[in-house]
């Protein structure tokens, strides 16, 4: 997608693209300008004509042109009236053509967040990631409002110069010197007027991100009391966005006056050029006229172009934003093998597997080493260690949030790299500590599609999946159940319920494997040994388990020890306690996090019982 060669080579494959992609529209959008141009050569020859053939002749008393007057009204008219229709249809494609351009980008755009890894979203700000997809897109195709008036206008140009040659040369010189003199200040303008647009736009995107920083902490912010540090920090971000604002409103300022004058002067200078030939016999009075005119005319037309190559400098910096986001390519290739697993759990290896990454410094750091690991189908796994230990980066690779950089990992004995992506999302399902709530029913945050729609889990479905994760309850004393609206982020729910309705997301696709990274955090220890009680059986899911809770361990079918990326060893809880000293300190240790966490998830809900009692009865 990334523009190459001179800036206008860049500036043409960036117009040809954007018109490719959408021929219909603007062929009818340029089509309709062409038309207006030569209609507007033909006003002024209309007027011309008119000129010599009545206007004079009726003023010098002749009563057949007098009574030619009416019908050089109607000819004007019916020009004027074309022109309007013309000028009319332009607008309309013109403005469909750039709506489809801006939709086209953006959906490529937010496309692309989707399939990149999450490695790659990890090294790119949030409001970078926004400024892409609404303000470089925007700038991008502020090229293509003006364009087919532009290019109406260069159809115009040639008529008119035709025209002028063929009336007089001496008159078609004079009006037609301010194209290279156009042509000079364009040239001018875009060397001023490119890094002014550069810097604006990279400001943009670091303002987006500072205020999306401060809305994400909102909490933090407030409970620390920095709002004013942070108010200053924008602030002053802010200062230098204008700064920059108003270095490229002052280039334009510059620049547009010069093109604006440019038609004028060429119309006084028609105009002394025009006496002279008028008074040598050369020419009539209704040619000076009608070129005049015609100058006249083309101060819009001409501006055209002025608006076109203004935007050139702000579309292409924002064009190559976008095309580094397009052309990022993503270090998890697609496999295409079919993956479709029996009812009930499936075996999952690790052979040899490690997990490097690189150091900004240079060379590498090793998060996992030569981790072998077999979990036989339908059992339930606790893995466990110190923090950094690489628990979460080896349940991604389950997931394939990442792949190894040595070994592979399988399931049902096929290597997850060789598995399509729509079979691996739907038959593995992880739910992290954090979760994400949708502004939208507490259907549609389970099914993650709309009421209806093709393939989407029936309600009996989804309330299997809230039953298993013992969040049924809650979603039945929402007003309106299942078709209850969430709050944004899930504000009118606990931590723990958003867990819970998180874990129910991921129960409703039935999957074969279940990957649960602390995900019952902040869920009540008693719920907590409740949903892992559910999720074993016969047919139940392989489950992996991420676990700070003694009371989670204790539920596993086998304990899984990581340490500095390796694994210290594996067992029973029983056996791991008796042969391995790193892992009773650990053990001893989330005892206490836990009743410190227990402690934690009690004030919460005695916090929401008074919240309750509070909504039932505030007095």
């Amino acid at each position: 997608m990334a523009l190459t060669g001179s800036v206008p080579r860049r500036a043409a494959q960036l117009v040809w693209r954007g018109m490719r992609d959408h021929p219909g529209t603007y062929v009818v959008a340029v089509g309709t300008s062409a038309v207006f141009g030569v209609l507007t050569v033909g006003v002024s020859r209309v007027l011309g004509t008119i000129t010599d053939q009545v206007v004079v002749p009726a003023i010098s008393g002749s009563e057949h042109a007098c009574g030619e007057i009416w019908r050089a009204g109607a000819a004007i008219a019916l020009v004027a009236v074309s022109l309007a229709v013309t000028v009319a249809l332009r607008r309309i494609f013109a403005g469909r053509g750039f709506a489809l351009i801006q939709e086209d980008h953006r959906a490529g755009v937010t496309r692309q967040y989707l399939h990149l890894p999450m490695s790659w979203h990890r090294r790119h700000p949030t409001g970078q990631l926004l400024s892409n997809a609404s303000a470089d897109v925007e700038a991008a195709t502020g090229i293509f409002n003006p364009l087919p008036f532009a290019l109406g206008v260069a159809v115009m140009l040639v008529v008119a110069t035709v025209a002028l040659f063929r009336t007089d040369v001496w008159l078609a010189l004079a009006a037609l010197v301010v194209l290279p003199l156009a042509v000079v200040a364009n040239v001018v303008f875009q060397r001023r007027m490119s890094p002014a647009a550069i810097r604006a736009q990279q400001l943009r995107a670091e303002v987006a991100d500072i205020a999306h920083e401060s809305f994400e902490a909102a909490v933090l912010v407030t409970s620390l009391g920095t709002a004013a540090r942070e108010e200053a920090r924008f602030a002053g971000r802010a200062t230098q966005l204008r700064a920059a604002n108003v270095r490229v409103g002052t280039v334009r300022a510059m620049f547009d006056p010069v093109i604006d004058v440019l038609p004028g002067l060429g119309t006084l200078l028609v105009l002394a050029v025009g006496t002279v030939q008028v008074s040598a016999g050369n020419v009539q009075t209704g040619d000076v006229v009608a070129a005049a005119y015609l100058l006249t005319l083309l101060a819009i037309p001409v501006r055209a172009f002025g608006w076109v190559l203004g935007e050139v400098p702000r579309a292409l910096v924002g064009y190559d934003r976008i095309a580094r986001v397009l052309d990022a390519r993503s270090s998890l290739p697609p496999g295409d093998r079919s993956w479709a697993p029996a009812t009930g759990g499936v075996r999952v290896q690790l052979q040899g597997v490690g997990v490097s990454v690189g150091l900004p410094g240079g060379g590498d750091l090793a998060l996992l080493r030569d981790v072998d690991l077999d979990v036989a189908p339908g059992r339930t796994v606790a893995v466990v260690g110190p923090t950094g230990s690489g628990k979460t980066t080896l349940v991604s690779l389950v997931s394939r949030l990442t792949d190894p950089t040595a070994g592979a990992v399988l399931v049902d004995g096929i290597d997850l790299r060789e598995v399509r992506p729509t079979d691996l999302a739907r038959h593995v399902a992880l739910v992290s500590q954090t979760t994400f709530v949708f502004e939208d029913t507490v259907r549609g945050n389970v099914t993650l599609a709309d009421a209806g729609e093709p393939g989407a889990p029936d309600d009996e479905a989804v309330w299997d999946a809230l039953r298993v994760a013992r969040v049924d309850d809650v979603a039945r004393a929402l007003p309106g159940g299942l078709d209850a609206p969430l709050g944004e982020r899930g504000a009118n729910l606990s931590g723990g319920q958003r867990q819970r309705l998180a874990l129910a997301r991921a129960l409703v696709s039935g999957p074969a494997v279940l990957i649960l990274d602390d995900a019952t955090s902040a869920v009540d220890p008693r719920i907590e040994q409740a949903i892992l009680r559910g999720l074993r059986g016969g047919t139940g899911p392989t489950v992996l388990l991420v676990a700070y809770r003694m009371s989670s361990v204790l539920l596993a079918d086998e304990v899984v020890h990581i340490d500095g990326g390796r694994v210290v060893d594996r067992g029973t809880h029983e056996e791991l306690l008796a042969r391995d000293l790193g892992y009773r300190d650990l053990a001893t240790a989330y005892e206490q996090e836990s009743a410190r966490r227990a402690a934690e998830v009690d004030d919460e809900l005695a916090l929401d019982e008074v919240v309750d009692s509070f909504l039932k009865d505030p007095a």
